[in-house]
C-alpha cells in the first residue's frame, strides 16, 4: 500500500521507507533528516512555535530529527520557495485590487487540516 510521501526538502519519493518513521530515517536521494517538523502535518508557520499540536513539546529546529511523539508525515510537505512566494505575492495583489482569489488555487494548496482550520476561523470570524 503506497502513502504517497515525498522528502520534504528534494520532492523525491519516499515511498520505500517503512511507516512509521524512524527518527534516524533519511532521504535515499538528499539524505535529508526525515522525522523532522517541516514533514509533519502538524507543522504550520503561521502558528505560535509553527506546531498546530497544543501539547507537543517546542522544538526549535524544524529540519532536524526530533523525538516528538506527535510526528504525523504528511505526503504535501513538499514545497518550493518560489511556489510559496508567488503564491503570497498574487493572494497580496489580489487583496490592494480588491479582487477575491481564486478558491480553487487557495483551496488546492492546502491540506486537510489547513482547511479545517479556515473553515473554524471563518465560523468565529478569527
Amino acid at each position: 500500500m503506497s502513502h504517497g510521501l515525498v522528502c520534504w526538502k528534494c520532492g523525491k519519493s519516499i515511498e520505500d521507507l517503512p511507516l512509521p518513521l524512524g527518527r534516524l530515517s533519511e532521504c535515499k536521494a538528499c539524505h535529508a533528516e526525515l522525522h523532522v517538523c517541516k514533514l509533519c502535518e502538524f507543522y504550520d508557520p503561521h502558528v505560535a512555535d509553527q506546531c498546530r499540536e497544543p501539547v507537543a513539546d517546542f522544538v526549535k529546529e524544524k529540519e532536524r530529527a526530533n523525538f516528538c511523539d506527535y510526528f504525523k508525515p504528511r505526503p504535501n510537505a513538499y514545497t518550493t520557495r518560489t511556489n510559496l512566494q508567488s503564491h503570497a505575492a498574487k493572494v497580496g495583489l489580489d487583496a490592494m485590487f480588491g479582487l477575491e482569489s481564486s478558491e480553487n488555487d487557495s483551496e488546492s494548496a492546502l491540506s486537510e487540516a489547513e482547511k479545517s482550520r479556515k473553515k473554524l476561523d471563518e465560523l468565529f470570524k478569527k
